[in-house]
C-alpha cells in the first residue's frame, strides 16, 4: 500500500520524471503540484499546505532555529549564480562594488536566499560591509510586499519598507533607490529602460571567475518535508530523495541529446560542454557531501547577516536518513 504525498515544486527539467511519472516513489503515491516558487514558498511557510515543498534555502535555515516544523532533503532543485542579480539607478552614479556602501538598496524581503548569497559575496569580494548598506524593502513589481518570516536582526543592520503603493522596480527606474538586488529581473531592466543597468555587466565572466577562485555554485531551493509526516514515516525522506536523484540523473543524460533538440537552444551541446568544463561533469549534484563547502558558506553568511542566532553545521539541514547510503 502506498502512501499519498503531495509535492508543492516549480517545473524544471531535473524534476520533470516526477511530475511525468517517470520515475516513482518507492512506496508513495506521488501527486506533483507545479507553481510558481513565491506562491510555494508562501503557502507552505505560512499555512503548511503540503506534504513536501520547494522551499527557499534562507527560509528554512533561519526557521531551524526556530523550532520549524520541516525537515530537509539534500536536494537542490535550484541554484543561480547572483552577481547579475544587482541592478543600479544611473542616476545613483553607482560604478563599482564598493559605491554601494552608505546606499538605499532595494530588496524583496531581507532574507531571501539570492540576497544573503549577494550580500555575502559583496562584503567577502568587494568590501561592502553589510551594516553600510540600507535596505529598503517592498514589492518587486506589486506593492505591500512583506517578510514571510519573523526576523530579529542585529541594530547595525538597517532595514525599512517602502513607502506604500510603490514598488522597488519603479523605485529603482525613478532613482527613489539607489540600486536592487533581486533574483528576478526588474521589469524596467527588462524593457530596457535606460535609467537601470546591472552593476556587473557583463555578468557571466564575472561569476565565473567567481566560481575557479571560490568553487561555489550557489544554493537557492531545497526540498522540504512536514517534520509530522517525516516522523510518521520517517523511510519517506530516504524514498523520496532517490526519486530526486533518479530524475536529475535523467535529466543529466539527456541535455547532450543532439538528434532533436529538446529545448530552444540551437546551441545547447556547445553551452553544456563549457559548462562541464569549469564546473566539472557532475556540475549540479544533489546530497551533502559534494555541497559541503557552500552550504558551509551559507551558514556563515546567514549567522554574519543576523538570520540565525548560532552558526549552524551543513549536517543540521537535513534528514539523518539521506546523508548515508546502505552499505554492500
Amino acid at each position: 500500500m502506498s502512501i499519498s504525498i503531495a509535492l508543492a515544486c516549480e517545473r524544471y527539467d531535473r524534476t520533470e520524471a516526477l511530475r511525468d511519472g517517470r520515475v516513482t516513489p518507492a512506496g508513495v503515491d506521488l501527486t506533483y503540484l507545479p507553481q510558481q516558487v513565491e506562491e510555494t514558498f508562501f503557502r507552505m511557510a505560512r499555512f503548511r499546505e503540503f506534504d513536501a515543498a520547494e522551499m527557499s534555502l534562507s527560509s528554512y535555515v533561519v526557521g531551524l532555529t526556530r523550532d520549524a516544523p520541516f525537515i530537509a532533503l539534500p536536494v537542490f532543485p535550484s541554484r543561480m549564480f547572483r552577481h547579475s542579480g544587482i541592478y543600479v539607478s544611473t542616476a545613483s552614479g553607482i560604478g563599482e562594488p564598493i559605491a554601494l556602501a552608505g546606499r538605499r538598496v532595494g530588496v524583496a524581503e531581507y532574507q531571501l536566499t539570492a540576497n544573503v548569497w549577494i550580500r555575502g559575496l559583496l562584503a567577502d569580494e568587494y568590501a561592502v560591509p553589510v551594516e553600510s548598506v540600507t535596505y529598503v524593502t517592498g514589492g518587486l513589481h506589486a506593492p505591500g510586499r512583506t517578510e514571510k518570516v519573523r526576523l530579529d536582526l542585529p541594530p547595525d543592520v538597517r532595514v525599512e519598507p517602502l513607502g506604500p503603493g510603490r514598488t522597488l522596480a519603479g523605485a529603482l527606474a525613478t532613482g527613489e533607490i539607489d540600486a536592487l538586488y533581486s533574483p528576478r529581473t526588474p521589469e524596467c531592466f527588462a524593457r530596457g529602460d535606460r535609467g537601470v543597468r546591472r552593476l556587473f555587466e557583463p555578468a557571466r565572466p564575472v561569476e565565473e571567475d567567481y566560481y575557479r577562485r571560490t568553487g561555489i555554485f550557489p544554493i537557492m531551493h531545497v526540498v522540504v518535508l512536514r517534520r509530522d509526516v517525516y516522523e510518521r514515516d520517517r523511510w519517506l525522506a530516504r524514498s523520496l530523495y532517490d526519486a530526486f536523484e533518479q530524475a536529475r540523473t535523467l535529466c543529466m543524460e539527456g541535455i547532450e541529446e543532439t538528434a532533436a533538440a529538446r529545448y530552444m537552444l540551437p546551441w545547447l551541446h556547445e553551452e553544456v560542454a563549457r559548462t562541464r568544463a569549469l564546473l566539472g561533469d557532475d556540475y549540479w549534484p544533489y546530497g551533502l557531501e559534494p555541497n559541503r563547502h557552500v552550504l558551509r558558506t551559507f551558514l556563515d553568511y546567514a549567522y554574519a547577516q543576523g538570520l540565525v542566532a548560532r552558526r549552524l553545521e551543513p549536517e543540521e539541514l537535513f534528514a539523518p536518513e539521506t546523508l548515508e547510503s546502505p552499505i554492500v
